[in-house]
């Protein structure tokens, strides 16, 4: 038989196993895998991996913060993502207080469907407005948005009781919650008080967002997803004393899961005492820590104390960020760092060429544990049925990692200068070429909503 397009001789590398075979492709979906196999177009793979394409399930296009929206849109962030290996991801819906909520997530649909170039989901956030809308979840969840956010902070955080209520009404519908856990109460204190005293610069955004409370937090919430009997996903976990309180978790047998972001394995805390707006572009929340609690990071990762990581890719401009500065007030710094299309590469670098996970674990931390847990049936993994989302992997093609190497949009990168080796040579997206050899073959608008009913 000869199928569509047939990847050659690449090491196909799984969660699971490597090996050398093809890779045949009919359609959007992996037909056959073999040696031998013949394609009315074929690209060779020698030399190069073979793996999933990779899913991030925490991004924000497109997204507002007050005056703000992040840099990059639905087209332009999507388009990033697939020079650097990513072919899912998954983004927000919030709803307006009188808004239904199977309105509000038609309405982001709408945004993104014109634009998008990979393949999508959507997390439904639920605010206080929302709690008396819980009975719209039934709905939300059979329209394929299978996770739903909880906010600890901001102005969508809820309390204890709501909380309790929201976990409640996502375990019977089946979904998964999905937590930004910190203590809002200890942070606006904090922040409230570092402001009185003129301490204003972006130092003191980490010293009002200790890690002690965004471990208590993260406990907190554990607590009552044992209480009503839940999953539970922690997002961006930045420190060694979350990642315990997810591990005693789990040692106790709840289902439990934690993500962290390359900001966190990469950066630390010592950046926000660079001058001037400089200090101001690596804020985000949780914020950057230290370089004890990125080395704890990278060996959980390892262990699987942390089960993947994301992005939370929410880029804005130099101009942007720099209104904290000139208001001398941290706290309105809009917080967020772009990474969408550097995380792939980043984690093979600093992880497998470095000797701190495999392979296998690389694929399972960025491509298959994403898929199972977020109810993407068909892909993060290479196998007969599966949605084509594949990437060959050069392991050996050198990038230093710079604005004018990138294609986010942000103007700036928290990476500049990184060097990395191992970069995408050819993204496929359901078994079309999106990027070959630094070129962009793909379109706005290709990329399709992914309903998802079902998580592990």
């Amino acid at each position: 038989m000869t199928y569509d397009l047939v990847i050659k001789n690449g090491t196909i590398v799984t969660s699971e196993v490597t090996v050398q075979a093809d890779v045949a492709i009919q359609g959007h979906r992996i037909a056959a895998i073999g040696e031998g196999l013949s394609g009315t177009r074929e690209i060779e793979a020698e030399g190069k991996l073979v793996t999933p394409g990779a899913i991030d399930v925490h991004v924000h296009l497109q997204m507002p913060i007050g005056d703000f929206v992040s840099a990059d849109s639905f087209f332009t962030g999507s388009r990033a993502a697939a020079f650097g290996g990513t072919t899912t991801f998954i983004d927000f819906v919030e709803a307006a207080p009188a808004e239904p909520l199977l309105d509000a997530l038609a309405a982001r649909q709408a945004k993104a469907d014109k634009r998008v170039v990979i393949d999508y989901g959507l997390h439904m956030t639920i605010t206080p407005t929302d709690i008396p809308k819980l009975a719209q979840l039934a709905a939300v969840y059979k329209a394929g948005c299978a996770s739903f956010k909880l906010y600890m902070a901001y102005s969508h955080r809820l309390n204890d009781g709501e909380l309790m209520q929201a976990l409640e009404a996502i375990r019977d519908v089946g979904g998964l919650p999905v937590v930004h856990a910190e203590n809002w109460d200890v942070i606006s204190t904090l922040v409230a008080r570092n402001l009185a005293t003129k301490r204003t610069a972006p130092h003191f955004h980490s010293r009002s967002r200790p890690t002690l409370m965004e471990a208590e937090a993260a406990g907190r919430v554990i607590d009552l997803a044992m209480l009503v009997g839940t999953p539970l996903y922690i997002f961006h976990v930045s420190g060694a004393a979350v990642v315990e309180r997810i591990a005693d978790a789990r040692r106790r047998g709840q289902p439990i899961y934690g993500e962290t972001c390359p900001q966190y394995l990469f950066l630390t805390e010592d950046l926000y005492d660079r001058f001037g707006v400089e200090g101001a572009l690596p804020i985000c929340a949780p914020p950057l820590r230290t370089e004890a609690d990125q080395i704890h990071l990278w060996e959980a990762l390892a262990q699987n104390k942390l089960q993947v990581v994301s992005t939370d890719h929410c880029p804005f401009t130099k101009a942007e960020k720099a209104r904290g500065i000139e208001e001398n007030n941290f706290s309105r710094i809009p917080g967020g760092v772009p990474a969408i299309e550097g995380r792939f590469s980043m984690l093979y670098t600093y992880g497998v060429r470095l000797g701190r996970f495999s392979l296998n674990r690389w694929v399972d931390i960025c491509c298959t544990t994403p898929a199972r847990l977020f109810g993407l049936e068909r892909k993060g993994n290479i196998a007969i049925g599966y949605d084509a989302d594949l990437v060959i992997f050069d392991p050996d093609h050198k990038v230093k990692l710079s604005p004018s190497t990138l294609h986010e949009m942000a103007g700036w990168t928290p990476y500049e200068g990184l060097e990395i080796t191992g970069w995408p040579a050819v993204t496929i997206s359901r078994g079309d070429v999106l990027v070959e050899n630094g070129k962009f073959y793909g379109e706005a608008g290709r990329g399709k909503f992914v309903a998802r009913v079902k998580n592990s």
